[in-house]
Formats: C-alpha cells, structure tokens, sequence
C-alpha cells in the first residue's frame, strides 16, 4: 500500500489552504510576500491593500499600458518626492514592476483638507488607464455577503471585481473629489464570496483614480 506524503507543518498548512480554496487551474501568481509583508494572502474579512497585488509579473499578476512604474520607479526617485526621512522602502515600493504605485505625502495629501484623511505612507495604485488590472489572491475565513468600502481620490468612476475568473461586483465611486490627492472614503456596494478558502479576486480601473485600499466588512 502507497504511503501518503507527509510535509512540513508550515507547508502542509499552505498545501490545505489551496486545496481548500478554489483559484482558477493553472493559475500562476502568487501572494505578494517580502521582508516586511510575510503573512502572504490578503484576508477577508479585513482590509485589501491595492498595492500587494499578486507576484507574477505582467499578464498573470497585472495588467499595465507600460513597463514604468511611474510612482515609485519614476516620480519617486526626484529629491522632493522621497524626502528626507521617508523610508527609501517606502519611495521605491515595488520599482521595477509595470503597475504604478506611489505613496501618501505630508506635501501633496496632507497639506490640505480631505473629505477623508489617510494615513501618512499609506500606499495607493494611481496613474491608471482603462483596461488596467490587478490581481490578488485572498483568504476568505468565512463565506459570505460583504459590504464594501473603499479610500480612493480623483474621478467618480466605476471600477469592477471578479472572483475566480467570474464578476463579482460593479461600484461606482460617489464623487469626484477633483484632484488626484484629495481623498474620500466611502461605502460603494457589497460583494458575496460563496466560499472559504483561497480564492483570486481581480480589480479591474479606469483612468484617472488614485486607489489606496478596500474593506470587506461582514
């Protein structure tokens, strides 16, 4: 009789968690992970940070016009935009990736009133472009109907998520806040996750919006 396989804990653990979840076959990002992000996926309920899209690169992880990250790999290397005192961790996050990402700055975000006031560092997609994606692979604990909150800034568009290749909600942001580096926070909609486990959610923008992060609140 065959022996079935023992693994590691921790890579057990990893190993019912995918089998338990129900990613797309062959799909091939992974969690975004590094030296201060070690948890892996992004848990719901709780909050969806844009800018820990999946590793992968373009066409599996993301979807960018260009290969220049116009935030981080661009902007960010001026003196007046990584200012002294600003982690360079934080000025060249993700770099040499395609998706744009930069950061909120005491300067251009917090030097004047916002209808919500984020958090200082706090790191946002922007630059974006129609037909621009990301994608995130999330730990759902429990199944569910969610409301869904979200820090954006600029236009007053619709953005859209998929859940395992199959769309999942359409939300339009309420108000232009009329400049890219003022900010709202708003409830734009709820989202049903039928399942636990791993699942890939992809968020699907449009031109013109800075957008820092999403809640799903049970």
């Amino acid at each position: 009789m065959r022996r079935p396989i023992l693994l590691p804990f921790a890579a057990c653990s990893l190993a019912c968690l995918i089998m338990a979840g129900n990613l797309p076959p062959g799909y091939q990002g992974k969690p975004f992970q590094d030296e201060q992000h070690q948890s892996g996926p992004q848990v719901i309920p709780g909050i969806l940070q844009c800018a820990l899209y999946d590793l992968g690169g373009e066409g599996v992880a993301y979807h960018d016009t260009d290969a220049i990250n116009h935030g981080s790999g661009e902007l960010n290397h001026k003196s007046d935009h990584c200012r002294l005192g600003t982690p360079p961790y934080i000025c060249y996050f993700r770099e040499k990736e395609g998706v744009d990402i930069s950061y909120v700055k005491t300067f251009a975000d917090l030097n004047h009133e916002n209808f919500a006031t984020p958090e200082l560092n706090q790191f946002y997609l922007g630059w974006e472009e129609n037909g621009e994606w990301t994608n995130y692979t999330v730990d759902v604990k429990t199944p569910g109907k969610y409301k869904v909150v979200v820090l954006y800034s600029n236009a007053a568009n619709t953005i859209h998520f998929s859940l395992n290749g199959k769309p999942a909600g359409e939300y339009k942001l309420p108000l232009d806040t009329g400049s890219p580096h003022k900010w709202n926070k708003a409830e734009i909609g709820t989202m049903v996750f039928p399942k636990k486990g791993l699942q890939l959610l992809t968020l699907y923008y449009n031109t013109g919006n800075n957008l820092a992060y999403f809640e799903f609140l049970p």
